[in-house]
């Protein structure tokens, strides 16, 4: 069994472990369908160099991770290090069409209202600092 099979479970992702994990597939989905994913990266070493996923731009960077025990891609779009938005999907297209509207531009509003399955991440305002 090869590593990739191994990280990823042939049964679940069987598509990955043709293409040699995550970020491989991706790259070979968008190009077969004209998406502009900008750069994409993974992890050198270990199980999430298969596993695990990042589309930067000059937006934020798009993460995506896989589920373990069903088969669904977890998305984060993400703007200094700070979750904007998150969902999860079963289509490997549909992970590579948020990144490229990411890529392109698209708003969290216009992200989250094309791609229902996405949810932006509502944040408490900082507490403001009383002065004595």
């Amino acid at each position: 069994m090869s590593d990739a099979s191994t990280a990823l479970g042939v049964r679940l992702y069987p598509d990955l472990v043709e293409r040699g994990g995550l970020a491989p597939a991706l790259i070979e989905t968008a190009a077969r369908h004209g998406l502009d994913l900008g750069r994409v990266t993974a992890p050198e070493q270990g199980r999430s160099r298969f596993t695990c996923a990042e589309l930067h731009s000059g937006q934020g960077v798009v993460c995506v991770k896989l589920g373990s025990q069903a088969r669904y891609f977890m998305i984060d779009l993400q703007v200094s290090g700070e979750v904007l938005a998150r969902g999860d999907v079963m289509d490997l297209l549909q992970v590579a069409k948020v990144a490229a509207a990411w890529q392109a531009g698209m708003t969290i509003a216009e992200l989250t209202a094309q791609f229902p399955f996405m949810e932006e991440i509502k944040h408490r305002p900082a507490p403001v600092a009383q002065v004595s």
